[in-house]
């Protein structure tokens, strides 16, 4: 069991594919988790299908997406950082990894799940992943938790290998599925409009294992 484990990303959703089940399985074994998400995903394109939010009412939309989406998993501490969507790389670097430093030092956690800075496709991915990864860096060897990384780039195997950790998360398909399913605005998935099957090969193949490159500092 995971003490406290600390999740670092940029967006509402972004927990909601590649580490929902991980997550809604360390909390049934016991562990504390707190959610910092750096912004509410303001400037996304999508505004549901069909449409539910204007360009205006997307922000405050996409909060209450966000508290949903971790009320089905379980998440105890949700923290909204109030960074701008899409300039997580402009941000001052000093401002943005001295919110996380301040983070890490209240919670003091076992674990921290981020992105694999340059491995993640959006500037905002990378950029926050670069954040965790230079600020975990600065601490003590003995002291310094793993850091677990989500990546999606198109070269991984040449860049960063195969994932280190692979988590069989079919037992925690329901809250996956319902993290995913509240954050409406964004995604129209298909097969879980309907009716659900957990069994169902499509989404057990789709959606039971979750992946993670633990980042390698030494």
């Amino acid at each position: 069991m995971e003490r406290h484990i600390l999740v670092v990303l940029p967006h509402p959703d972004d927990e909601a594919f590649g580490l929902s089940g991980t997550l809604a399985k360390h909390i049934k074994n016991g562990s504390q988790v707190t959610y910092a998400c750096l912004t509410l995903g303001e400037m996304g394109r999508n505004m549901g299908n069909p449409i539910i939010a204007s360009r205006i009412t997307l922000p405050s939309i996409r909060k209450k997406e966000l508290q949903d989406s971790c009320d089905a998993i379980g998440i105890q501490d949700l923290r909204m950082l109030g960074f701008h969507d899409k300039t997580i790389e402009f941000e001052d670097q000093d401002l943005l990894d001295s919110r996380i430093d301040a983070i890490i030092k209240e919670v003091n956690p076992s674990l921290i799940f981020t992105f694999y800075p340059g491995y993640s496709v959006h500037p905002d991915h990378d950029a926050t992943g670069a954040a965790v990864v230079r600020t975990v860096g600065r601490i003590p060897k003995e002291q310094r938790p793993p850091v677990y990384c989500l990546a999606f780039a198109k070269n991984l195997e040449e860049g960063i290998g195969q994932p280190n950790v692979f988590n069989d998360v079919r037992e925690f398909l329901p809250q996956k599925v319902q993290s995913i399913l509240a954050h409406r605005s964004q995604f129209q998935v298909a097969e879980l409009l309907d009716e659900v099957d957990y069994t169902s090969k499509e989404i057990v193949d789709r959606f039971g294992t979750e992946r993670f490159w633990i980042y390698p500092f030494d």
